[in-house]
């Protein structure tokens, strides 16, 4: 027997529990107005970091919009996450400046340091990648890019070192604040 609809989006939608109460400003601000739909899911991932299925789901009973059309719009476009993101973004540059200077070995030093692939965050939460197509630094490349932040000129070797010492700074933050 297949799975129900609510089902299988379940398995591409992350719905921790959230507190629904903090989209009540954003519900109020756009009240009446349906063709505000992008906007609402932007406002919604600006709080929450990812659009939670029970916020759709509220973004649909609240604008009087079918479910479908909500999910269409969350997974067509790019700029909308549909899982938690980590505490530190890591943006891999895949373009042709960091191609040819190595980031493919970079890239691969990168996941097998954090056991996860580009799209994907570690299980402690603490990191996400991903992969762009440029980061605008080539003259650093290969380079990645950390919560805004570039890291240039690396070799699998100094990625690995540069998430090596966030971990370690984290370790230190828990470990004083407890």
């Amino acid at each position: 027997m297949g799975c129900s609809c609510e089902e299988k989006l379940s398995l591409n939608f992350d719905d921790k529990k959230v507190d629904l109460s903090l989209m009540e400003p954003i519900l109020k601000k756009y009240e009446g107005q349906s063709a505000s739909l992008i906007s609402i899911l932007q406002e919604t991932q600006e709080v929450y970091g990812y659009l939670p299925l029970s916020a759709l789901n509220l973004i649909a009973e609240r604008t009087g919009s079918k479910r479908a059309k909500i999910y269409g719009i969350a997974t067509f476009y790019a700029q909308f996450r549909l899982n938690p993101t980590g505490k530190y973004i890591i943006l891999q540059c895949q373009g042709t400046a960091c191609h040819v200077n190595g980031s493919k070995e970079v890239s691969r030093a990168i996941c097998e340091e954090l056991n996860i692939k580009p799209g994907e965050t570690t299980e402690d939460g603490l990191f996400t990648l991903e992969d762009v197509a440029c980061l605008g630094c080539c003259s650093l490349a290969p380079v990645i890019m950390i919560n805004g932040e570039a890291y240039g000129n690396l070799t699998p070797d100094s990625a690995r070192k540069i998430i090596r010492d966030i971990y370690e700074k984290e370790r230190r933050k828990n470990s004083d604040e407890n």
